[in-house]
């Protein structure tokens, strides 16, 4: 008898020659498309794979010392605004005092939740300008632009918040920017602004009413779907009716459509393609805005670990055993960021890996309330002279530990999240049919000086087409974002354009982080 394993082989080697059977293609005419999940993919070879990528820490953006500021500042929303980065934020400040028994009680009486507002010209220097607007302990010299309570007749709770520029191209002069603020009876307000500063309620009853809001609640117009849609925080399990919520299972995320912003419909809980079931507090969802039509989220993952000796070595033990006093979660609970996305909105890619590690431990790391990642990411300058623009993410640091929190600048290269890779042993990554638009396809790229990248374009069946075989192609080598690949009669793919393709990437020490068609 056959060795069973030299049978196995030879199948698979005979399967390997069977050309690819046609199926439905996508139509990807001249968008940008990034290998953050296996939409295009039909199979990866070798020693391919999908690799997730992770940001680098910059500086401190911004520490929230203010009296109005404090230990629990949060929730930032950021993004660019014309020739303005604009950012908000929860400002809350609260500790834990141990009563004579040692027994600890959570303290938030130092001052109610606002929402504070900072600006800054390159995204990167941050400030806090004096607004004038609400008033703080006799003064309106401060950043505030929401304080809870009553406000224009709605009762807010300014600190659980996620404001932003509306992209709707439509959009009334008086609500070019919006947000949902939480209130009372409890439920999301939807809120308007026309210069991002002074805000008032759209209405005064609630938009959403069912979910445990106690998170950034946030909603966006999104632009290749042409509606609006809303992501909040709620419970596995707890969501009975659209207007009925009891508190049960695992914190997850739900999501919702409007046409307006007013009226919500189409609620649904957010799933996951290979992800277990885990602790989500934040979403962070909106489009990319270099590929609009994929989704994407840096939710936080919550994992409770309890004591160990690994726990008491941890940064800032004391504040950690004070915190726990009150709540044992509070000392030995963890935060971390993740990545996931969609092309629906519903059904995401989550990395199970995390994205935002807690990372070295020092003072102000590892606790509960750390790598909160601010909604959303910004393009800005690079440090070095002559590199490309990057992306900047912004997450919290020395959350719930002293009398101030902070925010640090992490930053990673355009369309960086996850690349197809493959090391110097080589692999390939061919995709499903498609159609494309456009003169040369364009790779956002990085390879050793030794390592290439081929690519191969093939019929839906998988043939190479001629003069555009992976022997054809010139090794692409280098680390760019855009670069044009080349074939030995040239780069003009025009002539297949609009027919149905398949597109072979042949990897050796290199990643390919996304690609395009185009002029």
């Amino acid at each position: 008898m056959k060795n069973p394993a030299s049978v196995i082989a030879a199948v698979f080697a005979l399967a390997f020659l069977i050309p690819i059977s046609s199926s439905a293609e996508t139509d990807i005419g001249s968008r940008l498309e990034l290998f953050v999940d296996d939409h295009l993919i039909e199979r990866l070879d070798g020693k391919a794979e999908l690799r997730l990528h992770h940001p680098v820490a910059r500086e401190m953006a911004l520490v929230h010392d203010a009296p109005w500021e404090g230990s629990g500042t949060g929730y930032h929303s950021v993004f660019k605004d014309g020739d303005l980065y604009r950012m908000y934020y929860k400002a809350w400040h609260l500790d834990v005092q141990r009563d004579a028994d040692g027994k600890g009680r959570v303290n938030t009486a130092t001052h109610p939740l606002y929402t504070c507002y900072a600006e800054s010209k390159d995204g990167i220097h941050w400030m806090k300008p004096n607004l004038g607007i609400v008033e703080f302990r006799g003064s309106k010299d401060n950043n505030i632009i929401l304080a809870s309570g009553d406000w224009q007749g709605v009762k807010i709770d300014a600190g659980h918040i996620a404001l932003a520029k509306d992209e709707n191209p439509n959009a009334a002069p008086d609500a070019k920017y919006k947000g949902f603020v939480l209130g009372s009876p409890k439920g999301l307000r939807a809120f308007k602004s026309a210069d991002g500063i002074h805000w008032s309620p759209m209405q005064a009853e609630p938009v959403i009413t069912a979910g445990a809001f106690d998170s950034q609640n946030l909603a966006f117009w999104d632009g290749a779907r042409g509606e609006y849609r809303a992501y909040w925080r709620i419970f596995t399990g707890g969501v009975t009716t659209d207007k009925e919520w009891k508190p049960s299972g695992h914190r997850t995320i739900r999501t919702a459509t409007s046409k307006d912003f007013l009226h919500w419909e189409n609620q649904r809980e957010v799933t996951y393609t290979d992800s277990p079931s885990e602790q989500l507090y934040t979403n962070v969802v909106k489009p990319y805005s270099r590929a609009p039509h994929v989704l994407i989220g840096f939710p936080t993952r919550y994992v409770e670990r309890g004591w160990s000796e690994s726990m008491r070595v941890l940064p800032e033990r004391e504040h950690r055993q004070t915190r726990a006093s009150a709540n044992q979660r509070y000392g030995t609970a963890l935060t971390e960021g993740l990545f996931m996305s969609s092309r629906d909105g519903v059904t995401f890619k989550r990395w199970n890996e995390a994205f935002l590690r807690p990372g070295p431990e020092r003072e102000g790391t590892w606790n509960y309330g750390h790598q909160y990642i601010a909604w959303h990411l910004v393009e800005t300058k690079s440090a070095l002279a002559g590199e490309p623009d990057e992306l900047s993410l912004y997450a919290g640091e020395s959350y719930w530990t002293g009398t101030s929190s902070a925010l640090r600048r992490y930053t990673i290269r355009r369309d960086g999240f996850v690349s197809a890779q493959a090391p110097m042993s080589g692999g390939e990554l061919v995709t499903k049919p498609l159609r494309f638009t456009g003169k040369y396809l364009r790779l956002n790229f990085s390879t050793s000086a030794a390592g290439s990248v081929r690519v191969e374009i093939q019929d839906a069946d998988g043939k190479a087409l001629p003069g555009f075989s992976a022997g054809d192609c010139e090794e692409t080598f280098g680390d760019s974002l855009e670069r044009a690949v080349f074939w030995k009669g040239g780069g003009d793919v025009s002539a297949l354009a609009g027919k149905t393709a398949r597109l072979r990437f042949v990897l050796c020490d290199a990643d390919v982080f996304a690609f395009r068609f185009g002029d």
